[in-house]
């Protein structure tokens, strides 16, 4: 798995202008391709990558989706051709299960997913790095992932096999442990077969496939989204009785508790996300945003003022505890009609939240993750 990460791709509206004919794309790390369409994470080594189709299966993917569904690829490298309309992957050449869970967090943080493709292994095998307890570590970094994003559906797939009659054995080794790992991580955990019917006609090196098991590997791949339709859905709002953190996009941060304080009264801000009870929110049938069991996200005072204090406060049924959800990403208060808020469109940890005019800005969207 040899191919270096290449630079993160410009934004999609940019791109006929850094690009001629279908040559790869090749850009400026400062700057991510977004449709606003639903984040779909291809997570994984140089298969996802795309070793020797630059691109890989995600072309495939990318043109099966077109006109059926609005996707966003999100990560944090890029490549691929041009026809290919979003480069975006975290698809790392070389990498192995434990150096994607090292990582794992703070890119999770960073693209918030809404779908998350897996497809890791291939350099555990091939590098006969702790063959046996491969299974063990593909399982601790899929809790990873549910922990950080547990609203995101994650499909997690067999591995492609290989012309070598020995790694071939342990691939077959590993992928049949695999099935009962995903059967343990809940509802939005997926299996995915990447090895069944895929042969070494299919493969251009004996590991990578070429551009024609790529484009078998796509097929599955949205096979597999097409049968979980929520996966190809933005979430706008968290669903009822589901434990979700609140991330506001435009800071990658999350809608905390300030000092984990469950004393009525506590100040909400934003923080770096995590997976602790202090940002661990449960939307009620109610209209609440329930965080430590008990306790609610309140209007202080159900004041109607810009400004007024987003906190805690013992569950009560009043107004100052109701939220609506917008279709815009908006948390609107019931008693007031107005949002909830970062002070200043700021976005360093610690920022308060308030109360404040809806006005439609990055300040005021937040995201169920």
């Amino acid at each position: 798995m040899r191919l270096p990460r290449l630079a993160m791709a410009v934004a999609l509206g940019l791109l006929a202008s850094i690009t001629t004919g279908t040559g790869p794309v090749q850009a400026d790390s400062t700057a991510a391709e977004s449709n606003g369409g639903v984040r779909v994470m291809p997570l994984g080594d140089s298969i996802t990558d795309g070793f020797n189709v630059p691109g890989g299966y995600r072309i495939g993917l990318w043109q099966r989706a077109a006109g059926r569904y609005t996707v966003d690829f999100v990560g944090s490298g890029a490549n691929g051709p041009a026809h290919l309309g979003d480069h975006d992957h975290e698809g790392h050449s070389g990498w192995r299960i434990d150096q994607l869970d090292a990582n794992i967090v703070a890119w999770i943080r960073s693209a918030n997913p809404r779908t998350v493709l897996l497809h890791i292994g291939t350099n555990d095998i091939n590098q006969n790095y702790g063959v046996p307890n491969a299974p063990a570590r593909l399982s601790a970094l899929i809790d990873k992932i549910r922990a950080h994003a547990p609203l995101a559906e994650v499909f997690v797939a067999q591995i492609t096999p290989e012309s070598n009659a020995t790694r071939e054995q342990r691939v077959q080794a590993y992928n049949a442990a695999i099935p009962g790992i995903v059967a343990q991580k809940g509802p939005r955990t997926h299996l995915v077969d990447m090895h069944t019917g895929m042969t070494t006609a299919d493969l251009a090196d004996g590991v990578h496939p070429n551009a024609a098991g790529y484009d078998k590997m796509a097929a599955r791949w949205l096979a597999a989204l097409e049968s979980v339709p929520g996966s190809l859905s933005t979430v706008l709002a968290p669903p009822v009785g589901a434990t979700t953190a609140l991330s506001n996009p435009q800071s990658a941060r999350c809608m905390d508790v300030s000092g984990a304080s469950t004393e009525p009264g506590s100040q909400v801000l934003i923080w770096d996300c995590h997976s602790r009870a202090n940002q661990q929110w449960v939307r009620t049938a109610a209209g609440e945003l329930r965080v430590f069991g008990d306790r609610c996200l309140d209007v202080n005072g159900n004041g109607t003022a810009n400004g007024t204090k987003i906190q805690i406060w013992t569950c009560n049924g009043t107004p100052a505890q109701r939220f609506t959800f917008a279709a815009n990403g908006s948390v609107v208060a019931a008693g007031s009609g107005k949002c909830v808020d970062v002070t200043s469109s700021g976005t360093a940890n610690g920022t308060l939240v308030q109360l404040y005019q809806c006005n439609n800005t990055g300040a005021q969207r937040w995201s169920a993750r």
